[in-house]
Formats: C-alpha cells, sequence, structure tokens
C-alpha cells in the first residue's frame, strides 16, 4: 500500500491504523451473518417458524440503511470518533439483548438495535477519505474490506462450529467480546479524522439535494447497491437452500456459506493493487460484468438440472470476486464526486446498498420458503446483477460527458 498513510496504533495523535479500520469493517460483517448457520435451531428454541428468524436478516438490513442516513451528516457535523464509540457501545449492550431475549419478538427488536455498528462500516470509509486523496483512497479502501472479507469468509464457519458445540447464544456472546475489545481499541487508537464544519445538523442534512442531483452519485451507488444485491439475496436464501434443499448441517452450511466472502478478499485484493493503476469506473464495470456472469452461469446450470451443492456455492465465489472489484471503487467514486460531503455520502450510498439488500433478501427468503429449488434466488440474483452492470455503464458515459 504505497500512499503515504502513516499511522502508529494506539496512538490517537496519528490517522487511525489500518488495523483498527480493518477492524472497524468486519465487526459490522461478523454481526450479519455470523449466527446465519443458527437460525433454524434458532426458529425451533423460539417456537416459531424459518421465516420469522430470517425476518431478522432483513430487518437488520433495513434499520441499517435509515441509520446510514442519520449517521453520515452526524458525523460530518460532530466528528468520526464520538460516533463510532457510541455505536460500539450500544452494539454490545443490544447484543446482550439478542442473548436474553425471551420470545422471538423482543429477540427481533434487540437484533434491529444490533444494527447501529453500521457506523463502524460507514465510518471507516469516510475516514479513509478524510485523510486520503480519492485515487489512493480507493486502494485503501480496497485493503481495508479485503481485510474485512476474512470476517465474514470465516463469521459462518464459527458460527456453525459454535451452534454445534454449545447453542446459538455462543455467536452472540461473541459480538459481544468483539463489540467490548473494538470499543476498548477505537478509545485509545482512534483520534478525530474530520473537521468541524460549522454547521447545524439542519444545514448539514440539507445537502443531500446536492447529492441526488449528481448522476454519477447515483451511478456509483446504484452500481454498487445492485451489484451487491446478488450478494444480499443469498444470504437470504442460502440458510434455506443449503439446510432444507442440500440437506446440511451447520458446520457444513457454515463452511459453504463462506464461499462469497473468499472470492470477496480476492475482489478486493485486486481493488487494492490495481485501482489506481486501472481507474475505478474501469474496475467498477469489471466487478460488474463480473458479478453478472457468475449469477447467470448456476441460473442456466441449475435450470439445465445439472445444479448440485458444489455447484451453488461454488459460483458464489465469483459473485464475491465481482463485489470485491464493485464495492470499493464504487464506494471511493461516490465518495469524491463531493469530497467536503464524504460522511454524508457515505451513508446515504451505503443506505441505498443496504436498503436493496433489506428488500432482496426478505424477497428471496420468501420466495424459496416452502420450496425445493434454488432458482428463485438464483434468478434474482442475477436479475439485480445485470441492473448493476447497467448502473456501470451509465456511470461511465456520464464521466466521459463531462470529462471526470
Amino acid at each position: 500500500m504505497n500512499n503515504g498513510y502513516s499511522a502508529r496504533f494506539l496512538d490517537r495523535s496519528t490517522p487511525p491504523h489500518i488495523i483498527t479500520l480493518i477492524l472497524l469493517a468486519g465487526i459490522a460483517a461478523l454481526a450479519m451473518n455470523v449466527f446465519l448457520p443458527s437460525l433454524p435451531n434458532m426458529a425451533a428454541y423460539f417456537e416459531t417458524e424459518y421465516w420469522v428468524l430470517q425476518m431478522s436478516v432483513a430487518a437488520y438490513f433495513a434499520v441499517n440503511a435509515i441509520l446510514q442516513i442519520i449517521v453520515g451528516p452526524i458525523s460530518d457535523n460532530l466528528g468520526r470518533r464520538p460516533v463510532i464509540l457510541w455505536g460500539l457501545a450500544l452494539f454490545t449492550l443490544a447484543s446482550l439483548g439478542c442473548i436474553y431475549a425471551p420470545n422471538a419478538t423482543i429477540f427481533l427488536v434487540f437484533r434491529m438495535c444490533q444494527a447501529i455498528i453500521v457506523t463502524a462500516m460507514v465510518l471507516s470509509r469516510a475516514i479513509v477519505r478524510d485523510v486520503i486523496p480519492a485515487e489512493q483512497a480507493a486502494s485503501m479502501i480496497g485493503y481495508v474490506t479485503m481485510g474485512m472479507a476474512v470476517v465474514p469468509m470465516l463469521g459462518p464457519i464459527v458460527g456453525g462450529v459454535l451452534e454445534e458445540a454449545f447453542n446459538w447464544k455462543a455467536s452472540f456472546w461473541l459480538m459481544v467480546a468483539s463489540g467490548s475489545g473494538l470499543f476498548w481499541i477505537c478509545f485509545y487508537d482512534l483520534g478525530e479524522t474530520k473537521r468541524a464544519t460549522g454547521e447545524t445538523l439542519k444545514q448539514q442534512f440539507a445537502h443531500y439535494p446536492e447529492l441526488f442531483a449528481s448522476p454519477r452519485f447515483w451511478g456509483y451507488s446504484l452500481a454498487s447497491g445492485l451489484s451487491s444485491g446478488a450478494f444480499f439475496s443469498y444470504l437470504g436464501g442460502a440458510p434455506y437452500i443449503g439446510t432444507e434443499i442440500f440437506n446440511l448441517s451447520p458446520a457444513s452450511l457454515g463452511f459453504y456459506f463462506g464461499a462469497p466472502a473468499l472470492g470477496y478478499f480476492l475482489g478486493n485484493f485486486f481493488s487494492g493493487r490495481y485501482s489506481a493503476r486501472v481507474g475505478l469506473n474501469r474496475m467498477v464495470l469489471i466487478g460488474a460484468l463480473t458479478t453478472s456472469i457468475a449469477t447467470l452461469i448456476p441460473l442456466i446450470v441449475f435450470g439445465l438440472g445439472f445444479g448440485s451443492v458444489t455447484s451453488f456455492f461454488g459460483f458464489m465465489t465469483f459473485v464475491g470476486i465481482g463485489n470485491g472489484l464493485t464495492i470499493p471503487n464504487a464506494t471511493s467514486g461516490m465518495l469524491s464526486v463531493r469530497p467536503h460531503l464524504a460522511g454524508t455520502a457515505s451513508g446515504l450510498g451505503g443506505a441505498i446498498m443496504i436498503g436493496l439488500g433489506a428488500l432482496l433478501s426478505a424477497l428471496a427468503g420468501l420466495a424459496v420458503a416452502g420450496g425445493t429449488s434454488a432458482m428463485p434466488v438464483l434468478f434474482l440474483m442475477a436479475v439485480t446483477s445485470i441492473g448493476g452492470f447497467a448502473a456501470a455503464l451509465v456511470v461511465i458515459w456520464r464521466a466521459k460527458q463531462i470529462g471526470a
């Protein structure tokens, strides 16, 4: 990583260490998927239907999206440090609430409260843009999210093992430990990287129309949101497909479930290595095209009757590669459209992505529930990824039009 970024770990007088940024992005990914292999057993524990517990995924994403709209402007106004520290503290308390929830309704309430950890994901990206110019920022965001990819790759595996060794609550105890530990690290390592704007929150929120009016912002946001929509559709349907259609145990499902994260790790490595050389827009286009191809091929394979557990999860690796190329570059692009609104853009762009994710995750869960085929989920993945490719083309067209 050759971008002049210099930091000393646990020294607030320097920019936050890249390890801290990786952990901030990683804990958000951990909260997203570590407990997914336990969903069927959690439904049995709470004596409710699978789709009710599956809503813990969609509802989490929905609250996540709403919070991102708020977090960006607040952090632009008040600073990154206090927002991150409060987010980590509240996430830890919400994780404890999930553990001691007496019924599914209370569990879902605390699960939605866990979405406050989105502050870590949103602001880790904004911090990078605070201290590094745009082209180098894409590379560093790639490295940060490459490290983050290790967590969702290992998270379901760890969650499945914890489920079999103890019970579903073990995954949430892991979140409690992670949240409290990262709070300590951030308290000592994370100084403030955002200069005060001097504006009120009302004035800060008033900047949203400036972003809404930018075709490039929408292009980057939709390229990221729709391409990652394939992954969110996967999150909504894969637990049922693995457990009910392919008859996998929680530990086996956790192993297979990490396939997209392995690809995401590789894609982010390529982003970190080549974004500055190849260019943001080309990397977004290549990533969106990769995701589209990686969803169309298994759709055809399953449509012809040759689908299997290996082919389903195997192709998800290439979906992850496509997302790893698209998301960090599209993120850097959307943050650079209006550099003075980096936090606001990160929050709004993330809200668009996660909002689409919430919808697609819910649709995937409903589409596959009670069925015997992975086709509905694969079809949803293909449609959204093609939409992401179309958005990437719009970005390139607009960039040529204005000479950006």
